[in-house]
């Protein structure tokens, strides 16, 4: 039995939602997903939406729980939306969104730019006496986090002096350096 996959989704009202064949169409103001799932049912009513398993096997119970946080994260992020905050922690490094392009100087001896999808918004905060910061913000929670992924893996943060690109609130173990 699965407590996260028999609770229903309640959807907003600025929200619609169809289902036809088990594919998942999520419209909001922000944006527009849609997803295919098989080996359970969805079924949509009076602003609810259930997912139910097709049959007990031990391969559909453990995907019945994740497709209902998918369906949930879909409405959510369609109404809400996601946003993930990356800092860089390091002398010189710095970041500069120009459209869709996020340009970082990490480090290294060249610049990076990264080319972003249409869907994901970025904005970069940069104070006097504060590290620099990267918010991304999109509709798409997995595309959200797969794109902060792919930043932070440019310059992870290093267990000595906590020197790299980590979420907000992240915590780093710190390592004891040598003793002399």
């Amino acid at each position: 039995m699965s407590r996260v996959g028999n609770n229903p989704i309640t959807v907003p009202e600025d929200v619609t939602v169809d289902v036809v064949d088990n594919v998942i169409t999520v419209k909001g103001k922000l944006g527009e997903i849609k997803q295919t799932f098989s080996d359970v049912l969805i079924k949509f009513e009076n602003g609810i939406i259930n997912v139910e398993r097709t049959s007990e096997s031990k391969d559909h119970k453990s995907k019945h729980g994740l497709y209902r946080s998918l369906i949930n994260n879909m409405v959510i992020g369609v109404s809400e939306g996601w946003t993930k905050e990356l800092e860089l922690v390091g002398v010189g490094y710095r970041a500069k969104a120009q459209g869709q392009k996020l340009d970082l100087a990490v480090g290294f001896s060249h610049n990076i730019v990264m080319d972003l999808a249409q869907e994901i918004k970025v904005e970069t905060i940069t104070e006097k006496g504060q590290n620099p910061i990267i918010k991304l913000s999109s509709f798409d929670k997995q595309l959200v986090g797969q794109v902060a992924a792919k930043i932070r893996s440019f310059r992870k943060p290093e267990p000595y002096k906590g020197k790299g690109i980590r979420f907000v609130g992240e915590h780093i173990r710190r390592k004891a350096g040598k003793s002399a």
